[in-house]
């Protein structure tokens, strides 16, 4: 059984920073690729970043130069560090791998950003 356990989200003002972590157990963490993804009111569940088990990134075009995406495979954890924080950020962020289990999430951690 998967689990995902996401933490770090908050307010924070526009241009603040936050750091998301989500630790994976149940699966072998060191040779999967893992994604943030995030879903805001109204929208569809998007993927803004992946992380290969080499290191290899990828990140959706409205995120670039802002998030960096990194893992520990010692803690079987994934990271998603997040600068100059804009309104459009705000959304609920899920860990997954990518491409995504369907029946595996955790319960997301709430990002608002305030203008």
């Amino acid at each position: 059984q998967v689990q995902l356990v996401e933490s770090g989200g908050g307010l924070v003002q526009a241009g603040g920073s936050l750091r998301l972590s989500c630790v994976v157990s149940g699966t072998i963490f060191r040779i999967i690729t893992m994604g943030w993804y995030r879903q805001a009111p109204g929208k569809q569940r998007e993927l803004v970043a992946a992380i290969t088990s080499s290191g290899h990134t990828n990140y959706v075009d409205s995120v670039k130069g802002r998030f960096t995406i990194s893992r520990d495979n010692a803690k079987d954890t994934v990271y998603l560090q997040m600068n100059s924080l804009k309104p459009e950020d705000t959304a609920v962020y899920y860990c997954n791998k990518d491409p995504k289990w369907d029946k595996y999430w955790g319960q997301g951690t709430q990002v608002t950003v305030s203008s």
